[in-house]
């Protein structure tokens, strides 16, 4: 099949092996767009009622505003443990809506994604997978306060003696470092271990460091602006002159997940030798973390918070398709939403009444057991229109550059409602790819035409698949 337009045009014919025309914008740094780039966010009012079209939505009014009223929940933490189940047909943004609440949230509070099909996994087992999901869900942000010095590096002098030792060479003794800020400068002498830090940082004059005073821990903050240059492109990173006295207590926060501290205290920490580096290559990947070891962890999370010094962030776990989860994975999840430190659980499903996995007699809703769902708070999603298509169809193309034609919208638009909104969306680069091999910068009405002709719909194929199952009357190969 020909893939140039019905219709004659004034350019050149361009050949199907060659090269689309390039574009006014082919020099622009381009990024991969991905099916839900287009979501910002909820798209509700200050008053929590759904804008018609905002942040990237289109309809989906009663879901939008019962998702946010889910984040308020989670906000005020006061949703943990409990869990939101999504159900709609296929292609009705049960995803988009996952992600939106996630945007929501802000990057602060952990959201951990996840398909039902993952749990089968030949490393470790079903309920493991669940588990660390459901750890690296639950933040930790550790606030301490710590006697620092902090400043510029203006001088950096090791102070050389001879080895006592050895009557060759010669060792460091301490180094002088030199620190300067708004407020005025002080010369540290230092012990020799911390200058290993230091040429293990690659610090050097003109860098902002702090020193920790209790542990001797340095860290590298950046280069001062001070030596900031006129380069188009750096990869340093300048800061100001730090403020105040080069002596100070200074707050520092760090977020953490639980899934992170397990997994530092679960690998064994091995030596330097030639046969732990080639023990630790050989090692399988994951590693499989025990509950003993959890509630030590929990233990020391539990101290921290009852000192003040630690902050539990409860976040949230979203498992897409759940119905593909089992019986044993159901029960687990049970449990799992019944644990002290549990986050917020989002489920989504396209099923209606379906076989519970694992089970030969067990008929659910949604193919989740009755009691999950009694612990869910279920929120549906509704189909499209043919006018919330053709407003869908017209922001996917703003935000992937394309342009429309006359016509081309209600003809997008048309097909959605014939087949299936994710069928009009994947129409949109396929034809923009045929108007370029015609010599056009915008889509038109017969290159729809051409895609129908190349391409099937879900439906349209399950119309031509035969009573016995084969294509048109015949056989699968």
């Amino acid at each position: 099949m020909k893939a140039t337009s019905a219709t004659p045009s004034t350019s050149a014919p361009v050949a199907h092996n060659a090269l689309p025309p390039p574009s006014a914008t082919s020099n622009a740094r381009s990024s991969r767009i991905a099916p839900h780039s287009h979501i910002k966010g909820l798209g509700l009012t200050s008053d929590g009622l759904a804008a018609p079209d905002g942040a990237g939505f289109i309809g989906q009014t009663n879901a939008r505003e019962a998702c946010g009223v889910v984040v308020d929940l989670v906000k005020s933490r006061k949703f943990s443990g409990r869990a939101l189940l999504l159900v709609g047909a296929p292609g009705t943004g049960k995803t988009a809506l996952a992600l939106a609440v996630s945007h929501e949230l802000g990057t602060k509070v952990p959201f951990c994604p996840m398909v039902g099909s993952e749990v089968y996994s030949t490393e470790v087992k079903k309920t493991e997978v669940l588990a660390e999901s459901f750890r690296r869900a639950i933040g930790l942000r550790i606030k301490e306060t710590k006697e620092v010095y902090e400043g510029e590096v203006t001088e950096l002098t090791p102070a050389e003696s001879e080895n006592p030792l050895s009557g060759y060479g010669k060792t460091v003794s301490h180094v002088i470092v030199g620190l300067k800020t708004v407020k005025g400068t002080k010369q540290l002498r230092l012990d020799p271990t911390i200058y290993e830090a230091i040429l293990k940082e690659k610090i050097v004059v003109g860098d902002v460091i702090y020193v920790e005073a209790n542990t001797g821990a340095v860290k590298r903050v950046g280069r001062s602006d001070a030596y900031a240059s006129s380069y188009d492109l750096e990869s340093e990173t300048y800061v100001p002159l730090p403020k105040g006295d080069v002596h100070k207590r200074k707050e520092l926060v760090q977020d953490v997940t639980l899934g992170d501290l397990d997994a530092a205290n679960a690998r064994p920490q091995g030596g330097q030798d030639i046969m732990s580096v080639m023990g630790s290559l050989v090692k399988s990947g994951r590693t499989e973390v025990t509950d003993k070891l959890r509630r030590e962890v929990n233990k020391v999370v539990k101290g921290y918070v009852d000192q003040g010094v630690a902050e539990v962030v409860p976040g949230v776990v979203f498992i897409d398709e759940v119905h593909m989860l089992d019986i044993e994975c159901f029960t687990y999840l049970n449990a799992l939403l019944e644990s002290p430190m549990a986050p917020t659980v989002i489920l989504a499903t396209n099923r209606g009444n379906a076989l519970v996995r694992g089970t030969t007699d067990i008929v659910s809703p949604h193919g989740v057991p009755v009691d999950l769902l009694d612990r869910c708070l279920i929120v549906k999603t509704d189909g499209y229109n043919r006018e919330q298509i053709g407003k869908v169809v017209q922001l996917r193309a703003n935000v992937e550059g394309l342009k429309l034609g006359s016509g081309v919208l209600e003809r997008i638009a048309e097909e959605g409602e014939r087949g299936s909104m994710r069928y009009a969306l994947q129409l949109l680069t396929p034809a923009s790819i045929l108007a370029g091999l015609s010599g056009r910068s915008q889509i038109e009405v017969e290159d729809i035409g051409e895609m129908n002709e190349l391409f099937l719909d879900a439906k349209t194929s399950a119309t031509n698949i035969g009573a016995d199952g084969g294509f048109d009357g015949g056989k699968m190969w």
